[in-house]
């Protein structure tokens, strides 16, 4: 059975409207806080500027509260991390003071370059919730410059573990994991950012319980969980009953050049539910763009709450009660061991476009045609001229265009659906940190669909290498381009030139 939110039965509360109203954006600040505290102490561009992470607050027994995003696509990887802790240690082994840590990919769905810290939080001696926090490390050692074919190749691989018990750093996993990386400085300046994160949740959690009470708050909660459950059923009730099924395809997996792989979506609706059937999406494939079974579920969950409850704060595990995903193991989103998953986030993006394509006949007017889908990234390494030192530069993610709308053109230049608040590196940022010239980032003139309403524009970076370098970088949606809606044209693809 694929892991998902499970509905509770509903109990009356006594907590009056503007105290769940107060505590619903307690919850908010006590994430963003988070977010902040990381942004500031991390030491790596793509979290303190791309923002590659997210931060989460959960419940005893590990049902999303509040998440900061962020990257929307962690969103279950982050509940079922919290989960896995729980059933590792199990209740007695879960003390004050600890902190957990895993990078585990084919838990939190993800590559191994994605480090999860979780902190229990304790009043009055009793376990009321934890903090997590997923980022993105730059490095976790591993081979470079080539597609991998398993995990083994792609880095160190920490299993759920005790980074700090009761209060007492694992010194010895620490020294581990530093002799694995290859910028040893940056990887735990990064660790001690994502601790500051978890502490701080931890605290302002705290802070809001003192403040309340354990009991109105805990009930607060319950209502907000609730009320989010009604908007969602509330939305998919006003889809027509039905099923609606759609196919993609993506360019290939990077070992079979050439063919193509399959996304194939079934969504049933009835009776105010929604069901999201992966089932025939392509069996995991040979190269390194797999991705776990708790991404196979946010897919469906970003387009669900997408499409039912985009305004309503914060996210929660209330948001997909009425929703429910079949995710069988095996498929190139939910691939097991040891399937390559370095390149994790890309099929992903067009399985959600796909989800959206099978809806278009019954809510035309509330989804998008398909958008880049694609971080379009370059990784390049090399030495620094002036002193020798071993560097690795993220360029990237960069926007591209998105689909349009029944009523509006697509936004352009624009981040990938999965990736929500990230950002792209600026220009200034690499320039005076690694020997590159950035020469033009502009529009893509006419790489928009044509259409009554066209698609959104992509971009055109142009850099140039100051200094002897290596670079990586993989474009998918190259020749499965992004494909209008009634009748609407499909964009130009993603490419790259190396000269």
């Amino acid at each position: 059975m694929s892991p998902q939110p499970q509905t509770p039965d509903r109990t009356a509360s006594s907590v009056d409207a503007v105290t769940v109203e107060i505590v619903r954006n307690g919850l908010i600040s006590v994430t963003e806080e988070m977010k902040t505290n990381l942004m500031r102490t991390a030491y790596n561009m793509i979290i303190y500027e791309a923002l590659d992470f997210t931060v989460g607050l959960f419940t005893a027994e590990g049902e999303t509260v509040s998440i900061g995003l962020g990257l929307p696509m962690f969103i279950r990887g982050m509940s079922e991390t919290v989960k896995a802790k729980i059933r590792h240690f199990g209740r007695d082994g879960i003390e004050p003071g600890d902190i957990y840590i895993t990078n585990d990919a084919y838990l939190t769905g993800s590559h191994l370059n994605h480090i999860t810290l979780t902190q229990p939080i304790f009043h009055e001696g009793g376990l009321i919730g934890f903090t997590c926090c997923m980022a993105h490390w730059l490095d976790i050692g591993g081979s470079m410059g080539h597609v991998t074919t398993d995990i083994y190749s792609e880095g160190l691989q920490i299993p759920i573990l005790k980074y700090r018990s009761a209060g007492v750093v694992n010194q010895g996993l620490v020294d581990l994991i530093a002799m694995n990386v290859r910028l040893p400085s940056l990887a735990m300046g990064d660790l001690r950012a994502q601790v500051t994160a978890v502490t701080t949740g931890e605290r302002r959690f705290l802070e809001l319980v003192r403040r309340y009470g354990l009991q109105a708050v805990q009930q607060s909660i319950a209502v907000v969980m609730d009320n989010t459950d009604d908007a969602a059923r509330l939305a998919v009730s006003r889809i027509p009953d039905g099923v609606y099924e759609a196919e993609s395809f993506m360019d290939d997996d990077g070992i079979q050049i050439g063919v193509r792989v399959p996304i194939r979506v079934k969504v049933e609706v009835k009776d105010g539910r929604m069901k999201i059937d992966l089932s025939d999406v392509s069996e995991q494939v040979s190269g390194f763009y797999n991705s776990g079974i708790t991404t196979g579920i946010s897919c469906a969950q970003v387009a669900y709450k997408c499409l039912t409850t985009p305004h309503e704060y914060p996210v929660n595990d209330g948001s997909f009660r009425s929703l429910e995903v079949v995710m069988p193991a095996g498929r190139v989103i939910s691939a097991t061991r040891p399937a390559p998953m370095r390149w994790w986030m890309t099929f992903p993006m067009t399985v959600i476009d796909t989800i959206f394509k099978a809806l278009s006949p019954a809510i035309p007017d509330s989804v998008i045609a398909g958008h880049h889908a694609d971080l379009v990234t370059a990784l390049l390494h090399g030495l620094m001229p002036e002193t020798g030192q071993f560097y690795i530069a993220n360029v990237g993610p960069l926007g591209g265009g998105w689909g349009a709308k029944s009523t509006e053109d697509g936004v352009s230049v624009t981040v990938c659906i999965n990736d929500g608040d990230t950002h792209n590196s600026p220009t200034e940022q690499i320039e005076s940190k690694y020997p590159i010239l950035v020469e033009r980032y502009e529009l893509r003139q006419d790489s928009a669909g044509a259409g009554k309403q066209r698609g959104g524009l992509g971009a055109n970076i142009v850099v140039t290498a100051l200094a002897p370098m290596s670079v990586n970088t993989t474009i998918e949606r190259a020749h499965c381009k992004p494909w209008g809606l009634e009748q609407g044209l499909a964009a130009a693809g993603n490419s790259v030139v190396i000269a």
